[in-house]
């Protein structure tokens, strides 16, 4: 058996990650401060006598010492996540993603524990190029624009990783997420798939946001995690960094708008929002983001299982549930 701190456990990734862990026998501990998590993710597994629950924060360098010394291997998923909170909470973002993540980073290196650190496809900005690989160029706005606070704050987390695998052999991974759905995932901070579902289950206007030309790749939550733990098991995944995601359905947002609504029979219409209602004046964004995905797949034989349809439908009948309770 061996002992993963999850941090960010109670969050949408990080519970499914713990739930797949906990089926494997292993032991989990999941530290979570709540501020984007809940509780009742983890309530499939609330009475595994290999699982335990800490409340605290990854900015808490004596909880997060206690914990990682504890543990066998560390996955370092706690971060501020969501366009919406990054724009509105920048500062919150920087120290959550930045100082958090070197406290989770050296407790590693101290204990000389093997680590995974979850980072995203913001690293590469507004590179509309694509497929992305893993060494294609970040491209970024102004720093005055509050978007780019969190591509910049996981660069910083990226950098800190390796150079502690680099020059004092941290046996550290990092995973590049795209556009990550699937069951648990809440529409609260921006997350498009839960947003539009909501919507249409309600009849209300899909609110798509700028012109919806926009495109994007979305990945079911149960594959990430295979890939998550695959990569766990690769020695030679160390030291390196790896794009995760599904490349292969590229949609526009008002493509995807149009989609759910006919797989929801709905009537809600669709209504354009302009960046700066949505989120704020000088709010850029990205026209494409597609993922390259060969290395994880040459490495472990990873592949997506479930396509978008897939994915739409799962949502679909999850939000009519909540919708009838």
């Amino acid at each position: 058996m061996t002992t993963f701190l999850v941090t960010g456990g109670s969050g949408f990734i990080g519970s499914h990650l713990t739930e797949r862990l906990l089926g494997a026998g292993h032991s989990v501990v999941a530290l979570d401060n709540l501020s984007t998590g809940q509780t009742s993710n983890l309530d499939p597994v609330r009475e595994n006598p290999n699982f335990r629950f800490v409340q605290g924060s990854v900015l808490d360098e004596l909880v997060v010492d206690e914990l990682v010394h504890d543990c066998d291997v560390v996955v370092h998923l706690a971060a501020a996540v969501g366009v919406k909170l990054i724009v509105e909470q920048p500062l919150r973002s920087l120290t959550t993603n930045i100082r958090g993540s070197e406290i989770v980073i050296e407790a590693a290196h101290r204990y000389r524990r093997q680590i995974l650190v979850a980072s995203t496809s913001e690293i590469y900005g507004k590179n509309s190029n694509g497929p992305l690989s893993e060494t294609a160029d970040r491209i970024l706005g102004s720093p005055a624009v509050a978007r780019w606070a969190y591509s910049a704050a996981k660069g910083i987390d990226e950098v800190l990783a390796l150079a502690y695998h680099k020059e004092r052999d941290l046996p550290a991974v990092v995973v590049r997420l795209f556009n990550t759905v699937g069951p648990r995932q809440s529409p609260a901070y921006g997350m498009v798939i839960p947003r539009f579902v909501r919507q249409a289950v309600a009849g209300e206007p899909i609110t798509v946001f700028g012109d919806g030309t926009q495109t994007r790749c979305f990945c079911h939550v149960a594959d990430v995690v295979t890939a998550l733990t695959m990569l766990l098991d690769e020695p030679a995944a160390i030291g390196d960094v790896f794009n995760v995601g599904w490349g292969g359905e590229e949609i526009s947002m008002l493509d995807l708008a149009r989609r759910i609504i006919e797989l929801a029979e709905s009537k809600s219409e669709i209504e354009l929002i302009p960046y700066d209602k949505a989120y704020e004046r000088g709010f850029e964004d990205m026209l494409r983001r597609v993922p390259n995905t060969d290395k994880i797949a040459a490495l472990t034989g990873w592949a997506p299982t479930l396509r978008l349809d897939d994915i739409l439908r799962e949502s679909l009948m999850d939000a009519r549930l909540e919708q009838s309770v």
